[in-house]
């Protein structure tokens, strides 16, 4: 009998995880609730995934070359000067990347269900089928039609809210709000925005993240993030960012409001029997930068990636032990990103005094090119001894000048 895979949500990690299995020639069914979703998000994505998850050029709205850091006092640090002329951040638009990606898995073989995914029935032993219970949207309704379906394995890519998650008990995680604007410009003022992205940190606009204003096709995305989930506080944070940022967004016209939780570090279970957890449902953003869509096309890939491995190519049910290798293989990966990036942001989020330090820090150009370059390419690229070393003492000089290290 073939292997039968479920993936549900439709974002860069179910995509990519369906894209995987349905090559391999594994019966890939793919979930999706709603075919024209569009996640509030930053949009920003790195360029190795470009060539990685070979994206076309329609895909990417914006090419940013350059960007601002704001510090709470408003001093602005330009960045981007070791960009070499083809190196870019993509920015794209959820719809438009969302609905490229999953249309290839459809395109490439596996099942894509207008559905939702309401439960899920668990097997008495390590061989019976899951019994997927779901919503069949396929006729324009709401409620949908109520459906079955039996699979082997299930792969959880439905968001920070996993319906999955909770099926398998994957326990909780802390998760922060992103909230978001996106404001239509006049023309001359979009033309700032031609290739340039602003960051904004600040306790007016994120007493624990920063706020940022990124460009799109026709629009900028003005949005800010917290774990002080709070309507009222939220609200005060996005007043803070449109204070700061009003002179470039005069005439400036709202087009959508959208908010979105994100999570703050893995959930306690990633793996439990044959059903597994990728992008925002695993838990995989980074702290600091707040960057998942990556994360979440890669964490979807490694694991079908497994799966294929494991099962042969669909011959055999993969165990939750085999499940367990993709968890290995990705802390072995990227375990240390999420360290550094976290211990990053408890040490320069902390206050006003703090964030002045590191945008100070951000205009060192050894900085930003070991920023960039991580950034990018997703490796860590190794200074040489001295400039590690000046980067370290730029970094504790910037920190004691303001005050950051003090009790």
């Amino acid at each position: 009998m073939a292997l039968r895979v479920a993936v549900v949500g439709s974002g860069p990690a179910g995509s990519s995880a369906a894209e995987t299995l349905a090559k391999a020639g594994i019966e890939t069914y793919l979930f999706e609730r709603k075919l024209d979703n569009a996640k509030p998000c930053g949009g920003a994505i790195p360029l190795c995934m470009v060539s990685e998850f070979e994206l076309p050029p329609e895909i990417i709205d914006r090419r940013v070359r350059k960007m601002k850091m704001i510090s709470p006092s408003n001093i602005e640090v330009n960045i981007g000067s070791t960009l070499k002329d083809d190196e870019y951040i993509g920015m794209c638009r959820r719809e438009v990347l969302d609905s490229f990606l999953r249309n290839r898995a459809n395109k490439l073989g596996a099942t894509l269900i207008n559905g939702t995914v309401h439960g899920v029935d668990m097997p008495q032993n390590s061989t019976d089928p899951y019994t997927l219970h779901y919503a069949d949207h396929s006729d324009g309704s709401v409620e949908g039609v109520a459906k079955t379906l039996q699979v082997d394995l299930i792969i959880g890519a439905d968001g920070a809210n996993s319906r999955i998650a909770k099926a398998m008990d994957a326990g909780d995680y802390n998760y922060a709000i992103a909230f978001q604007e996106r404001i239509r410009l006049p023309e001359d003022k979009m033309a700032y925005y031609e290739e340039l992205a602003e960051m904004y940190v600040g306790d007016d606009v994120s007493p624990d993240f920063y706020a940022w204003v990124f460009p799109k096709y026709d629009h900028v995305a003005v949005g800010t993030g917290t774990m002080q989930v709070n309507k009222m506080k939220i609200k005060q944070l996005q007043a803070g960012i449109r204070a700061r940022a009003a002179k470039r967004l005069e005439g400036g016209k709202i087009i959508k409001v959208e908010a979105h939780p994100i999570p703050e570090h893995p959930r306690p279970r990633r793996v439990v029997g044959r059903i597994a957890l990728v992008g925002d449902a695993a838990g995989y953003v980074t702290k600091s930068s707040g960057e998942g869509i990556y994360f979440a096309a890669k964490s979807g890939r490694m694991c079908a990636e497994t799966i294929v491995e494991a099962s042969r190519n669909g011959a055999r049910i993969p165990t939750e032990e085999d499940l367990k290798v993709y968890l290995n293989r990705w802390d072995k990966k990227y375990g240390m990103t999420y360290l550094v990036l976290d211990w990053l942001q408890r040490i320069f989020y902390r206050s006003d005094a703090t964030r002045e330090a590191f945008v100070e820090m951000c205009a060192d150009i050894d900085v930003q090119r070991l920023t960039f370059d991580s950034y990018l390419y997703k490796t860590v690229v190794p200074a040489n001894p001295l400039v590690q070393l000046k980067i370290t003492a730029k970094t504790i000089g910037s920190l004691l000048r303001g005050h950051a290290l003090a009790p």
